[in-house]
């Protein structure tokens, strides 16, 4: 039995899901990178591990019920303009205060 062959309107709906999906794959690699920049502030400026610094981003995002993201896009900012919400801001410094500062192996 030979194949059906694709319906026009079942190909168009494919190749729109297959957009979605590739918009969906580009946002999260942007979203990746802005927590991955957030992380890397929280580790310099904290002195902390880099999984101590995400764990310290996720609890900032726990703990304001802000999205993980939006946590790591007020650190950059804050990083650029000097700026953060005093909410933030608390939730940081308790959350370094938890898991830091991390001392270098072998030192006195």
């Amino acid at each position: 039995m030979a194949p059906v062959p694709s319906e026009p309107a079942d190909e168009a709906d494919r190749i729109l899901e297959l957009e979605e999906e590739v918009d969906q794959l580009k946002e999260a690699v942007v979203s990746h990178a802005v927590v991955d920049q957030a992380i890397g502030m929280v580790v310099a400026l904290g002195r902390v591990a880099p999984d101590e610094g995400w764990a310290v981003l996720k609890e900032v995002s726990q703990h304001t019920n802000i999205k993980l993201r939006r946590v790591a896009e007020l650190i950059l900012v804050w990083g650029r303009e000097g700026e953060m919400p005093p909410e933030i801001r608390f939730e940081l410094e308790e959350a370094l205060e938890r898991h830091g500062p991390t001392q270098i192996p072998g030192a006195g």
